[in-house]
């Protein structure tokens, strides 16, 4: 009993002087360089959040021994007996949707719609600053000499496999299909298909079913102008066991041919907008980014579609792979931002095509229910706006996470194709909608 109580108070004390580390850097941050502090506030943060996790956990343990363990409390043994508090149901629902989402849930300091020469202290608090998270920190290095990225050489490499896929044509549904009135009960909608961020709320009027699944988003195939918008805020994105060239940049490769095989003109933009001076810098990649794709569409209006192709971050322990066609498939996960916190909009970050947006992101996830069960993780929604004010037709799609193999990366792109196709045909309405 004795060194448990030691072990708790060793605990507290870690997380005591987390917290005053903070409260120094916050003071300092006034006097000194702004920018100085950002990297050592993201640590304090990273530290302050692992000390608590352990102190509560500890806590728990503490009063009521076995319970707080790891293994089922139904299986035999100290406290089978008892059914899991529900308040610490709920901790243990929280700590499983941070390790899932342990990088989205702070990353993505976006300023796109601020006024240039705005500081961080102008920023409302809502918004966290992008820093080194555990998990998300494999990335492919600095630009090569010629100064061009490079990376779409990474998606040559699994070619036949791509040009198998592409000729796949309509699929039998072998997964979950939804009568609409479930799909109108807001609960079940919710908690089915959505993750919500504490940095956003999603109410009834928003999330309305009807509405967002009887929006049109069919286009008529072109393949002599761009149609599709391939890019990467975060080009360095890279996987577990990535060579050179092998990042998110090679994937979005592996996309843009799929579709091409399709009858669509696709624009894979493969420009770096998270390297500056060669090295990795995100804090302003949103802005980079919204300058660049902003070029193109200006150039090309017959774009239609922006995908922009990102790789999680999420516990070491996780593994999010599933298997479809025979072969190892990362997982992937839509992500809507809403230009709003739970006190309201954003005003400097409107988006007017945000309920396109969700439909968008809601059609595809049910053909994926339908014809790709476990596929999909569910829709992400956070309170910025990701550059989805660009194009009704617009999504941030994660593509597994650091664990991840490359090829697995690569392969999650056949039927990520094949989803993209099926709703700008309008394809899967009758059969994912009974």
């Amino acid at each position: 009993m004795g060194i448990r109580y030691k072990r708790l108070d060793r605990l507290l004390r870690v997380f005591l002087a987390a917290v005053a580390l903070g409260a120094i850097l916050a003071a300092g941050s006034r006097f000194w360089n702004e920018g100085a502090f950002h990297s050592l506030e993201s640590r304090y943060r990273e530290l302050v959040e692992i000390a608590g996790r352990w102190l509560v956990e500890a806590l728990w343990n503490q009063v009521q021994p076995g319970m707080g363990s790891r293994e089922s409390t139904g299986s035999k043994g100290r406290g089978a007996a008892y059914e899991m508090d529900p308040s610490y149901r709920k901790y243990r629902e929280a700590e499983r949707f941070y390790q899932e989402h342990e990088y989205l849930a702070w990353y993505g300091d976006e300023e796109t719609g601020l006024d240039a020469g705005v500081y961080a202290e102008e920023i409302p608090e809502e918004r966290v600053y992008a820093g080194e998270i555990p998990g998300a920190g494999i990335y492919a290095g600095g630009l090569p000499e010629d100064g061009k990225d490079g990376q779409a050489e990474g998606g040559a490499d699994a070619q036949a496999a791509l040009q198998t896929l592409a000729g796949v044509l309509d699929r039998p549904v072998i997964g979950s299909t939804y009568v609409l009135e479930q799909l109108m009960d807001y609960d079940f909608l919710m908690s089915r298909f959505y993750s919500v961020h504490t940095s956003t709320t999603a109410g009834r009027e928003l999330m309305d079913a009807k509405e967002l699944l009887g929006t049109d988003l069919s286009m008529e195939k072109d393949s002599s102008v761009p149609q599709i918008l391939i890019y990467h805020t975060h080009s360095q994105e890279a996987y577990t066991d990535s060579g050179p060239g092998q990042t998110v940049v090679g994937v979005g490769e592996a996309l843009a041919r799929l579709l091409e095989a399709k009858g669509y003109g696709v624009y894979h933009d493969t420009s770096v907008y998270d390297l500056k001076d060669g090295k990795l810098d995100r804090s302003r990649a949103y802005n980079y980014a919204l300058e660049g794709i902003g070029k193109i569409l200006e150039e090309n209006p017959s774009i239609q579609v922006i995908l922009d192709i990102h790789r999680d971050g999420v516990a070491e322990s996780l593994h999010l792979a599933s298997n479809i066609d025979g072969k190892d498939t990362a997982r992937i996960m839509f992500f809507n931002g809403l230009s709003q916190t739970p006190e309201g909009p954003i005003e400097y970050l409107k988006n007017p095509y945000r309920e396109q947006n969700l439909a968008f992101s809601l059609q595809l996830q049910l053909g994926a229910e339908a014809y790709f069960p476990g596929f999909t993780r569910k829709i992400y929604l956070k309170g910025l706006r990701y550059n989805e004010h660009l194009r009704p037709r617009s999504s941030l799609i994660e593509v597994g996470a650091q664990t991840n193999t490359y090829e697995e990366a690569v392969n999650a792109m056949g039927p990520l194709a094949e989803l993209l196709d099926m709703v700008l045909q309008g394809k899967q309405k009758n059969s994912i909608i009974q």
